[in-house]
């Protein structure tokens, strides 16, 4: 098998057959993402609910090229904006190789006056935006799907599902204002990657290969609060010594839509700079030198 096997890199990464669609693709990590599929000769569509910024986004990607951008307007907030970008998506093509569920959305408050909303909102962007986009694109992941070339959900969760912030502390690790915490931001992320587990589970024997992505801090339109008032803090967790970069983030979606991806379902990827990791500490001004 091996030596009839063709490794180079344009056969296992060849994204010209691809038709992706990436939810909150306007902005932030979902435009990262579109980025990478349209320069790799991709058409994608995106799908937020700010057309100007929609907008500003598939011109921007389409000068790129060679790929093709769409974008069509949406508010995944319940089933009934799901189902309607769904309906619309169909429109414009009958199969589908690849779709990103990127949509989300965090809330911030005191925990002792935490809103019923700041729950619910998330909940229904971050996790039941992921179950109703996929079902509602069933048929067109399955169409022309092969276990050789199997169709790709990709769940963007978050490393905020697997870890947990200093909230105790009142600044959420620099990520929400002191005195505030994302109490149901972590909980909606972790409820996404078991959700994917489930997905994988029912949709790897139909030839669809659902995976996770958890990025620790990247620059967005969620983290600026955090990276502009908080910079210190956040990298105070980093030993590489920064945030996220897009190549960090289309590297790894490109990774898991491409033939060297084709045996993987279930799987969450952690894209944090080792954030969690342990055998190392950050030198502040005040340490002693050792």
């Amino acid at each position: 098998m091996t030596s009839t096997a063709d490794l180079r890199v344009p056969t296992l990464y060849n994204f010209t057959n691809h038709v992706v669609l990436v939810t909150g693709g306007g902005s932030g990590l979902g435009e990262m993402a579109a980025q990478g599929f349209v320069q790799n000769g991709a058409k994608v569509f995106i799908a937020s609910r700010k057309e100007s910024e929609l907008k500003k986004a598939s011109d921007r990607l389409n000068q790129l090229g060679p790929g093709k951008c769409e974008y069509i307007v949406a508010d995944l907030k319940d089933r009934a904006g799901c189902d309607a970008l769904v309906k619309e998506v169909k429109k414009r093509t009958d199969r589908l190789t690849v779709l990103v569920n990127n949509t989300g959305v965090t809330w911030g408050a005191a925990y002792d006056d935490f809103p019923e909303s700041g729950w619910d909102k998330v909940m229904a962007l971050n996790v039941k935006s992921i179950f109703y986009m996929t079902a509602g694109l069933h048929d067109l992941l399955l169409k022309d799907t092969t276990a050789d070339m199997p169709s790709r959900v990709i769940n963007i969760a978050s490393m905020a599902g697997i870890m947990t912030s200093d909230v105790t502390a009142g600044d959420d690790g620099g990520l929400a204002a002191p005195g505030t915490g994302t109490y149901s931001y972590g909980p909606s992320k972790a409820a996404a990657i078991h959700l994917t587990k489930l997905q994988a589970s029912k949709l790897a024997p139909l030839n669809v290969m659902v995976n996770c992505v958890c990025p620790g801090v990247f620059p967005s339109r969620m983290t600026n609060f955090g990276i502009q008032k908080y910079m210190d803090t956040l990298l105070e967790r980093q030993p590489t010594g920064r945030v996220g970069k897009p190549s960090d983030l289309a590297g790894i979606i490109l990774f898991l839509s491409s033939v060297a991806s084709a045996h993987m379902a279930g799987n969450v990827i952690e894209v944090d700079g080792g954030s969690t990791l342990t055998g190392w500490r950050v030198k502040r001004k005040s340490d002693s030198k050792i």
